[in-house]
């Protein structure tokens, strides 16, 4: 199939793009970056925005840069960029390694970072780090900016709490200590795929006990969040197998089933166990 018609705008300043998105929103107008959600839904006319507003050309959303102790993140950065480390420390190197997982090379080199937190996807590796390390989200329209933490930010499957006016113009992710551990496992039926559970794993070791857990799960909800039972249930401890399963099974046990049949609630708690016990001892070997 092709895509319905619509018309095309292609702004080149922020102050442009945010005027048009302000313009067309009310219209169903639609903001395109990477595209590699929206334009397989025009295609099939799953999508059919009358407007596009095409944000490639603004300048300056290609902006990546470390400042003020956290890594700034544009709207057009590309998931390639995280190929290598963008920070020096823990975060430029997670980050490189959880790139990898996102779909195929031909996606990650189109597809954005921000593109991938407006739309939200359950199955998103970004929407987890966001999640998982409470990431500061810039939201601008014509009435002004915002900054939204991440944990009030993803409302369910692809649902976020931006306004249909306003566009998402920066991530922030704040750099972890140098000595931070971090270790990320996603299950999936092949490489490349969606997830079907995943878990990031975020924690220091301070006089031989584990401080400032983070323990992110993604995939197995509507969206990604952090288990705070699972943090818990690291905290002072050792790290090691008893500390790792304990962490783990509260995960298992925190996550919504409800509505599901007692099969894929079993099955959906049985790999958020092994993706969060995995993430753990991956984060283990990261010491």
């Amino acid at each position: 199939m092709k895509p319905g018609q619509f018309a095309y705008h292609a702004p080149r300043t922020a102050d442009e793009a945010v005027a048009l998105l302000g313009k067309v929103a009310p219209l169903e107008g639609r903001i395109i970056a990477g595209g590699q959600s929206l334009v397989p839904a025009m295609a099939l006319r799953l999508a059919m925005p009358p407007h596009l507003v095409d944000i490639n050309g603004v300048a300056g959303f290609d902006r990546l840069a470390v400042e003020a102790g956290e890594l700034s993140i544009g709207p057009c950065v590309r998931h390639a960029a995280f190929h290598r480390p963008v920070a020096d420390g823990p975060l430029g190197k997670m980050l490189s390694g959880i790139a990898r997982h996102i779909a195929h090379l031909p996606i990650r080199t189109r597809g954005t970072f921000c593109g991938s937190l407006a739309n939200a996807d359950p199955a998103s590796e970004w929407c987890l780090v966001a999640a998982t390390l409470n990431a500061k989200l810039v939201a601008r329209s014509t009435r002004g900016s915002r900054t939204i933490a991440a944990a009030v930010f993803f409302k369910g499957t692809m649902a976020t709490a931006l306004a249909a006016d306003e566009m998402l113009v920066e991530a922030r992710l704040p750099l972890p200590a140098a000595d931070t551990r971090c270790g990320f496992h996603k299950v999936s039926r092949r490489a490349g795929d969606f997830a079907i559970a995943m878990a990031l794993a975020v924690y220091r070791v301070e006089g031989g006990v584990i401080v400032e857990p983070r323990v992110g799960v993604g995939g197995v909800e509507s969206h990604s969040r952090r288990i705070a039972d699972a943090e818990a249930a690291l905290l002072g401890r050792a790290p090691g197998a008893k500390a790792f399963e304990a962490a783990a099974q509260a995960a298992a046990e925190a996550i919504d089933t409800s509505g599901q049949s007692p099969e894929m609630a079993a099955y959906k708690r049985d790999v958020t166990r092994a993706a969060v016990r995995r993430a753990l001892e991956a984060a283990e070997k990261d010491a």
